[in-house]
């Protein structure tokens, strides 16, 4: 039997030492274990945090140094002998890698048993390895003290081709350190409140488990970067394809379990399906040079009863009418084959696309700003613009819930055309949630702006009171060390329905990823008064003015088209599914022509040190 523990991790980004001396705190917690495991596998990136950016060039370490620091912290915590796998980012031969390495820790036979550097470096979406680290060229198999494994890091598990090398190179456990953010707050209609993203994973890992007739151990990362959720969820999944134990979502854990290893003979024997593979390696070897050759489009089988495939009467197959391909365009026919998109064709309205797990999304955004604030940012009170409308009274709910009550303090901002309804409904929420408040009129600094400048007009009256508004919040968040929270939801952002260097200014946002129309569905889940959800929404900036008629289309409608145009569908296809040309126009025209809202400042580069362009380091780094 092996017994194997899974450090579900949370780093401190870029405390190298801190995290290091986190990780021996595990291991004398495995050590008092009532059977201490022979093997401990620490995430991807375990000791630093992943999203590093460019401070991949300051924290990456030699596997060498990285072995004599655990050996060290292994000594300390006096555990037994043992072995463990994490992630780090490596210096190798004037290379930077996102690599994990093997080790045996205490006895005679310490030493590194292996070092894998991640092959597929995901540079998509929020991901962007390729501009920082180089790419493995290698996938092998190891023996270790208790029998063979391999490493594989968070996407090399995702192309099959890799876990089957690693299988057919003699591997009895396949070992995933991982760093991947968490996506998707659909309901699953299981009622076990994870992130759709783990769900898949978990299904991967048992697939690739019971294909092969291996043991899969996948150890998640746990805590926010950037904004960006690693919840855990780490597992081991057994060679029949079964899932032997799962770790929590959103917290550090020590996963434990014991696994009989002589289960693999068995299960091969039961269903051989790697001796199979082993029997047609061969041909398959063959096909999959042939197939990878750019350019050629043949094909050793036919649909032909005969057997024979298709030629001409020159005797060379006939020219696929499909393919752009020519004889001196051999890569271009093949890249035009591989990268042909879909057709974009036209999406279902009748789907809920924007229904949300409201349970997961509380406690997502609870740990998010507990995370972001606490742990991160040193922060234990935060300070709240309330306006009286649904998005800060959300806020203010989810702050409440992160921090306690007491570490909340809600301001209030009227100007003296404000509505009355607006103060009470913040009253309303103030008093429910039992928040520390204050009031301050800024009827004084917005007349005393518009007198010194000597004219305006309403809409940029309206941006004089809300930049007045931040400069209240701002101040109060200094005087009283307290940490603005943002009250932005992503219709609006997206809409650039805000006012710039005001709405957008605070530095930490729990609701900026919710469409309008969510913020409404969690708030009544979160139990946001009535009042407050059910009223027109509005940024009480002009008098009579509603958010739905300065957009030109309801939040209802408008949130399904702006996420179908983010999906990649066209205002055509759009149309033709049922939203009026007028409605996707007003959002398509608001989208395209805001995007300058979304960004910083722009600024003439002359170096190649420019921040944000070369010069690039993570917000927590």
């Amino acid at each position: 039997m092996l017994t194997v523990s899974l450090a579900q991790l949370r780093p401190r980004k870029g405390r190298y030492a801190e995290n290091l001396a986190r990780l021996g705190e595990m291991f004398r917690e495995a050590a008092g274990l009532p059977t201490p495991p022979g093997l401990i596998v620490a995430p991807e990136s375990a000791l630093t945090g992943y999203f590093l950016e460019g401070g991949v060039r300051e924290l990456a370490i030699e596997a060498g140094r990285l072995f004599e620091d655990l050996a060290r912290v292994h000594r300390e915590s006096g555990a037994a002998d043992m072995d463990v796998a994490l992630g780090f980012y490596e210096r190798h031969s004037n290379h930077i890698y996102n690599s994990a390495l093997y080790a045996s820790l205490g006895g005679s036979d310490a030493g590194i048993r292996h070092v894998h550097r991640k092959v597929f470096l995901p540079t998509y979406g929020v991901f962007d390895e390729e501009r920082f680290v180089a790419a493995g060229d290698s996938v092998q198999a190891f023996d270790t003290r208790w029998g063979r494994a391999a490493l594989l890091i968070c996407e090399d598990a995702w192309h099959s081709i890799v876990p089957t090398i690693a299988a057919l190179d003699g591997a009895e456990m396949l070992i995933v350190p991982s760093a991947s953010p968490a996506r998707g707050l659909q309901p699953s209609g299981d009622d076990d409140e994870r992130p759709a993203s783990i769900g898949r994973w978990e299904r991967i890992m048992q697939d690739i488990a019971g294909e092969h007739g291996v043991f899969v151990a996948l150890t998640h990362l746990v805590g926010f970067e950037g904004g960006k959720a690693f919840v855990g969820g780490s597992l081991i999944a057994g060679p029949r394809g079964n899932l032997i134990v799962e770790g929590p979502v959103f917290e550090e854990a020590l996963v434990t379990a014991s696994l009989d290893l002589s289960d693999i003979a068995r299960v091969r024997a039961e269903m051989p399906l790697l001796a199979d593979l082993e029997a047609r390696l061969p041909m398959l070897a063959g096909e999959l040079a042939r197939a990878g050759q750019p350019g050629d489009t043949a094909s050793r089988g036919s649909s032909d009863p005969g057997g024979a495939a298709a030629t001409s009467s020159s005797g060379t197959p006939p020219p696929d009418p499909r393919s752009t391909a020519s004889p001196d365009r051999p890569a271009q026919a093949a890249l035009s084959r591989t990268r042909r998109g879909p057709s974009v064709g036209v999406p279902n309205v009748t789907d809920d696309v924007l229904e949300i797990d409201a349970p997961l999304a509380k406690r997502w955004l609870v740990e998010f700003l507990r995370d972001e604030l606490t742990r991160r940012r040193g922060f234990e009170k935060a300070v709240i613009g309330l306006s009286g409308g649904v998005d800060s009274a959300l806020v203010a709910y989810l702050a409440a819930e992160a921090l306690g009550p007491e570490n909340v303090t809600a301001i209030r901002m009227p100007y003296r055309t404000s509505s009355a309804e607006s103060l009470d409904h913040a009253q309303l929420v103030i008093d429910a949630l039992g928040i520390e408040s204050r009031t301050v009129d800024i009827s004084a600094a917005v007349d005393g702006t518009v007198a010194a400048i000597g004219d305006t007009d309403p809409a940029r009256k309206g941006n004089i009171m809300a930049r007045c508004r931040m400069i209240v919040l701002f101040d109060l968040s200094a005087k009283l060390k307290a940490l603005p929270l943002g009250t932005g939801n992503k219709s609006e952002r997206l809409l650039g329905y805000f006012t710039w260097h005001a709405d957008d200014s605070p530095p930490v946002n729990p609701i900026g990823d919710l469409y309008k129309t969510q913020v409404w569905a969690l708030a009544r889940y979160i139990g946001v008064p009535a009042a407050i959800v059910d009223k027109p929404a509005t940024a009480d900036l002009i008098h009579g003015q509603t958010d739905e008629i300065d957009l030109g289309v309801s939040y209802a409608r408008g949130d399904r088209i702006l996420h179908f145009l983010l999906s990649g569908y066209t205002p055509e296809a759009l149309v033709t599914a049922g939203f009026t040309e007028a409605e996707v126009e007003a959002v398509r025209r608001r989208l395209d022509s805001t995007h300058w809202k979304r960004r910083l400042p722009t600024v003439a580069m002359v170096s190649q040190t420019a921040i944000g362009e070369w010069y690039l380091r993570p917000v927590d780094y």
